[in-house]
């Protein structure tokens, strides 16, 4: 469900209605390019995986930071194998920033579900935890950074 923006923020200009979504595309570009210029295949060059440290597993983020090298460098295929899940989870992320962005453009501010939001979050969660899981197994040894 959508409504228009209450009477308290209909004065806010348009800049100010979109910049949280400006803040987030600038901390992720930041990100970006400091993930290309300083290259994370490198071992050690961002530190080590606590987990992986603790204990010797994957976690759902491991290969993250060199699947977004990859992708700055525009090898998609070498992004998907160092984390597939991050590299698949790209698309959704974008649709629900474009529509984040939209909509304060817009002015539009949407009505959140809780229960649809914690059953979003719980599937999410599922999805993270049997990804790392899997990529534990040796079957699943081809999705292991």
């Amino acid at each position: 469900m959508t409504t228009a923006v209450g009477p308290d923020a209909r004065h806010d200009t348009r800049l100010q209605r979109v910049r949280g979504p400006a803040l987030v595309a600038g901390a992720v570009l930041g990100a970006s390019v400091l993930l290309h210029v300083r290259d994370p295949h490198e071992s050690g060059s961002w530190g080590f995986c606590p987990w992986l440290v603790l204990t010797g597993t994957y976690c759902p983020g491991c290969g993250g930071l060199r699947a977004v090298n990859d992708l700055t460098r525009g090898d998609v295929v070498a992004a998907a194998s160092s984390n597939l899940l991050f590299v698949s989870a790209v698309p959704l992320l974008t649709f629900f920033w474009s529509r984040w962005l939209l909509d304060r453009w817009n002015g539009v501010r949407r009505q959140v579900n809780s229960r649809r939001a914690l059953m979003f979050a719980g599937a999410v969660l599922a999805v993270a935890v049997v990804f790392a899981v899997v990529r534990n197994t040796a079957g699943g040894a081809w999705l292991a950074p």
